[in-house]
């Protein structure tokens, strides 16, 4: 059975999307803790209602020393981390640690709507501002570049004319909760390789 951490920064949706799968049996892991880098989430209530280990970090406080204290909490005691809405970026020597057992979940269609100041609700605004006609999103494995990792899958949703942010969001959210169960099950059966930068699915 694989071991892994989830990490988050709010009300911890995709969170208890692993959660349900774990206790479905349709995941071969467990979740040896749960780490925030804000206070007061919701994300946090869910994993203390499951006896899970959780952390809170709060990121103004740790600042540029975040990823290395969450690096003292899962060495040697995780295989894979999970960022399940996780805001801050991680850098240093987690990203060498855990080369290519990061994954991240984001709201769009990578490499659209992503970057530097391309989380939460603002995705979902650019998207319906640009006019496109498919939004989704897109779980990828964590680099040193922000959502720069190579794509393990995507899930597409349409973009009507009459969305606003939120109906998109809620959309795109419900495709998000079965998109990260489905890409940890590819990789706990070994379904993933990366040639050239790019994800194979065997």
């Amino acid at each position: 059975m694989y071991k892994i951490a989830v990490l988050i920064s709010g009300s911890g949706s995709n969170l208890q999307a692993i959660i349900d799968n774990i206790e479905k049996e349709k995941l071969n892991c467990s979740i040896e803790c749960v780490i925030s880098d804000r206070p007061d989430v919701y994300g946090i209530k869910r994993a203390e209602e499951k006896d899970i280990k959780s952390y809170i970090l709060d990121k103004n406080i740790y600042k540029t020393d975040l990823s290395d204290i969450i690096l003292e909490i899962v060495d040697d005691k995780v295989d894979f981390i999970v960022l399940a809405g996780f805001l801050s970026i991680l850098k240093g020597k987690i990203l060498e640690k855990f080369n290519n057992r990061i994954i991240n979940i984001h709201p769009s269609l990578i490499p659209s709507f992503c970057g530097a100041g391309m989380y939460g609700i603002k995705v979902h605004e650019n998207v319906i501002k640009s006019g496109v006609k498919v939004s989704g999103c897109t779980v990828h494995f964590v680099d040193k570049g922000t959502d720069t990792g190579p794509i393990i899958l995507q899930k597409v949703v349409p973009v009507y004319f009459e969305d606003d942010p939120y109906t998109l969001q809620k959309r795109v959210l419900e495709q998000e909760h079965r998109a990260l169960p489905e890409a940890l099950d590819l990789l706990f059966q070994g379904k993933v390789s990366i040639i050239d930068n790019k994800v194979q699915i065997i």
